[in-house]
């Protein structure tokens, strides 16, 4: 394709042709102001604040959609143009509460930041403003529409990414809103919970629902024990909520921060990645040898399981049983380590901190709960958990790294690289040729290249000592409907890995959100939050989930063996289908 080059405020630009005018000024460094517009969403050009000059068009043209021409002369900031993006901004501020200060999104708002950036101090208009109650029924997700500037990120975030189609826009003029279809409080639809809306919307329509009061609450309880826990990729992640670059995992830190706040007990996620893997593992092996049913499909994403059970119910009966490494290191928690501390389950608070808004949904799920028992007793995403942080005083990058607490600390480089698209695949094989062959692959073969990066659908075939194993991972769920497609259509495969969110878990809808000068789901920016993952994979001693010492005890004091009695009985689940309005059908449990 051949390049066309324009001049942009005089700046001369060359890009290949196709290019937008928006995408031709950011190479050379000249920021048209956006609000609907997304890079990884289809173009919608209704906010108009991304208006440019032509010159010898009639009128002003969207740069977010029109095509950049070989000779093109564009004008970014006339005098005209300045104006009209003023008062197109001051309309959209009219109609929007007047509560910044107390907003989430306080200074990290991109509503807020053009209010500033075209030079916007003080409300002109009056008269009218929509309302619609807030909905805030649901476990992960509040909707409050009184926020929504329209751009309808959300709605193409939700149809176009997640296949979900949860969400349209209704009514017209004034009275348009977002909403489920006939404004059904989000937890009654087909939301997924996966908080990719929550990503991507620019202001505070979307949010998740706050659990730090509850957590503050049981630290102060001298009654409680307070128990946590954190993904693997809130470590990559959280740094950047302190303004640090991409890129860093922070795990000794977080470790002594949670122990600032006041938990008792610091564990980590990562110890029961390791428990998934040796169950999860086991059963992959044990249906390799009785022919099935295959392929085995992960489990360990709740917004996957959720969007499977309410569109692919035919197909639960692939999904391994094995619950997630979160509910997994609940019922830990709350059975083997009470008992070992002579500890009463009732007085423990398990709090999980989690990458993903749809961890709180599962940690409501009846079926998860031990003994009558939440495994799970609230879930914070790594942005509340920023804020917790800040709201106790702690400066966080500069704490002194310290270490998790045993035994449900210790962990591998395998139950590391759970954060990452490809990670369970990864980690699953490495045991998976250990229960096979009952010998580990050598040190140089333990990084399976064919699954990792961010292609969104990956397959490959791996010779297993003769065995031909063929695998697919994806990340997001419309590449999951590309890949069970070809399932239903007859296509062949021994092991299928899905994460619902783009990149996996470190693209998780309870991720910090992305800089004034970032985007979310900028591909960019989940590459190096996986890196900062697979470095700490390979500065690890141990690798493989089957060498964990403390993983080792814990089958030899406890549970027995893998797919044993107790194990099956504590660390498997089960699903239903769902029907529309949430309602369960009690003779549906596969």
């Amino acid at each position: 394709m051949s390049d066309v080059t324009l001049t942009i405020d005089g700046v001369s630009a060359t890009v290949p042709r196709g290019t937008t005018i928006m995408q031709a000024a950011d190479t050379v460094g000249i920021r048209i102001p956006r609000l609907c517009y997304h890079p990884r969403l289809s173009i919608e050009g209704a906010c108009r604040v991304c208006v440019v000059e032509v010159e010898g068009a009639r009128n002003l043209v969207a740069s977010c959609h029109y095509p950049a021409e070989d000779g093109m002369v564009v004008r970014t900031h006339t005098p005209e143009i300045l104006q009209l993006r003023r008062d197109i901004v001051e309309l959209l501020l009219d109609n929007h509460p007047e509560d910044c200060n107390t907003c989430e999104r306080d200074g990290n708002c991109e509503l807020q930041r053009l209010a500033y950036a075209t030079g916007i101090r003080e409300r002109l208009f009056a008269g009218e403003r929509k309302h619609y109650e807030k909905d805030n029924l649901g476990p992960a997700i509040i909707r409050d529409p009184d926020k929504c500037i329209l751009c309808g990120r959300c709605v193409r975030v939700c149809g176009e990414i997640q296949e979900v189609g949860c969400l349209g826009q209704v009514n017209r003029g004034f009275k348009t809103v977002v909403m489920p279809a006939h404004d059904a409080p989000m937890v009654e639809t087909v939301c997924t919970g996966c908080g990719q809306c929550v990503n991507v919307c620019p202001t505070a329509a979307f949010l998740e629902k706050d659990a730090t009061a509850d957590l503050m609450k049981a630290i102060e309880d001298p009654e409680m024990i307070v128990v946590s826990q954190m993904a693997p990729s809130v470590r990559a992640a959280i740094g950047e909520a302190f303004g640090e670059a991409p890129g860093k995992a922070y795990e000794g830190e977080i470790y002594a921060a949670m122990r600032r706040i006041g938990v008792d007990y610091v564990f980590d996620t990562q110890f029961s990645a390791d428990l998934t893997i040796m169950e999860e593992g086991a059963e992959f092996v044990k249906k390799l040898a009785e022919g099935g049913p295959l392929p085995n499909i992960t489990s360990c994403c709740p917004t996957w399981v959720k969007y499977c059970e309410t569109f692919h119910p035919n197909l639960l009966h692939l999904l391994s049983t094995a619950k997630s490494p979160m509910s997994m290191q609940g019922a830990m928690v709350k059975t083997y380590w009470a008992e070992k501390m002579g500890i009463d389950p009732s007085r423990i608070f398990s709090l999980a901190v989690m990458c993903c808004t749809c961890k709180k949904f599962e940690a409501t799920r009846p079926e998860l709960f031990v003994n009558g028992l939440p495994a799970v007793d609230r879930v914070l995403t790594t942005r509340e958990f920023a804020w917790l942080l800040r709201n106790y005083g702690i400066d966080f990058t500069h704490l002194q790294p310290e270490e998790a607490d045993n035994p449900l600390g210790e962990s591998t480089g395998a139950g590391v690289i759970f954060g990452a698209t490809g990670g369970v695949t990864e980690a699953a094989l490495r045991t998976a040729y250990y229960l096979l062959f009952q010998k580990d692959l050598p040190a140089d073969a333990l990084n399976f290249e064919q699954v990792r990066g961010l292609k969104g659908v990956r397959e490959a075939t791996l010779d297993f000592e003769g065995t031909a194993v063929r695998l697919a991972v994806v990340h997001g769920l419309s590449n999951a409907n590309e890949v069970l497609d070809r399932l239903i259509a007859g296509g062949e495969y021994h092991w299928i890995e899905v994460m619902g969110c783009p990149g996996g878990c470190v693209g998780g809808g309870g991720q910090p959100y992305a800089g004034a000068n970032a985007v979310p789901l900028d591909e960019c920016l989940l590459a190096q939050r996986a890196s900062a993952l697979y470095n700490l994979d390979a500065a690890r001693e141990i690798r493989c989930s089957h060498h964990n010492p403390s993983i080792q005890r814990l089958y030899q004091e406890y549970l027995g063996d893998p797919l044993g009695h107790k194990a099956h009985e504590l660390l498997h689940t089960y699903y239903y289908p769902r029907v529309p309005m949430g309602v369960r059908p009690q003779e549906a449990q596969v």
